[in-house]
């Protein structure tokens, strides 16, 4: 149905900047909502930010306010997610997520669609 592709996951020291890449193919859909959600080794998944693709409005997790920003392309179907003064406690695998409507934004098991995830590592 919807295949999500992420990209620009690295290493990189604290305080410096990366830009995740999700590419969306298969179904076109008017309206849906897109998330990045976040998962260190044994610990829980954690909403990071979404956006509502038709209208752009987006909605961050506490931790990442003011540091991360999410932005889609709608010719490329593709959302981004910029993320600056990046701390160890960032360190994470992302997902790209996707699913039809508008509600519950940061609950990931409403979301139909992953992606197989990017790794971010954030030295100290």
């Amino acid at each position: 149905q919807v295949q999500l592709v992420e990209s620009g996951g690295g290493l990189v020291q604290a305080g410096d900047s990366l830009r995740l890449s999700c590419a969306a193919s298969g179904r076109t859909f008017s309206s849906y909502v897109m998330g990045w959600f976040r998962q260190a080794p044994g610990k829980a998944r954690e909403f990071v930010a979404g956006i509502r693709w038709s209208i752009g409005t987006t909605y961050y997790a506490d931790s990442v306010k003011g540091r991360f920003t999410m932005s889609r392309e709608n010719a490329k179907n593709t959302v981004y997610l910029q993320m600056n003064s990046l701390k160890p406690e960032d360190t994470a695998v992302y997902y790209c997520a996707a699913k039809q409507g508008s509600f519950n934004l940061a609950i990931g098991s409403t979301y139909d669609y992953w992606g197989q995830g990017t790794q971010v590592t954030v030295s100290s």
